[in-house]
């Protein structure tokens, strides 16, 4: 069964830093809020929210805030799987499914990004796919940016992003 080339996709990126300041930075709320996010929260089993700098763990729960959006717009979602090393996975927009994947080479940590069951849409101005792809690119993008320069390109300010027409 071949797969639909509208349901996954796959953005990868290479860092000049190591593997482990990688991981902390996509498996930390302290780390995926220097980058990505404005807030995330993650949650134990328990319900316990996990503390900043605390990895997270296979089952976890989260809630994310974006930069440019007020709390209203939140995505939440499940860690699948988070080895503590180079891999995670997590549920993501729409039910589809975000893979990560870290190796080290020659020198530079290798971060590849997949998103797959992606639910299909005949409307292009509501096609996930590529608002995620197009997402995920900046977003990798600026990870590099920050953990290599320091500096920051996220718009974070509501009402430019708000008030953008």
């Amino acid at each position: 069964m071949t797969r639909n080339a509208w349901t996954t996709f796959k953005v990868a990126g290479d860092y000049n830093i190591d593997k482990r300041s990688l991981y902390e930075a996509w498996s930390t709320t302290q780390g995926l809020e220097k980058w990505f996010l404005r807030k995330a929260d993650f949650f134990t089993i328990a319900g316990r929210l996990r503390d900043p700098q605390e990895f997270i763990a296979k089952e976890d729960t989260y809630q994310w805030y974006w930069h440019g959006y007020n709390d209203d717009t939140v995505e939440k979602g499940q860690v699948l799987e988070a080895n503590g090393i180079d891999f995670l996975k997590f549920t993501f927009s729409g039910g589809s499914i975000v893979s990560v994947n870290m190796e080290s080479r020659n020198g530079i940590t290798l971060v590849e990004l997949t998103q797959e069951n992606i639910p299909e849409e005949s409307d292009p101005s509501k096609n996930l796919l590529v608002q995620c792809q197009v997402g995920w690119t900046f977003y990798m993008a600026n990870l590099k940016s920050v953990l290599e320069g320091g500096i920051d390109l996220r718009n974070k300010k509501l009402e430019v992003s708000s008030n953008f027409k």
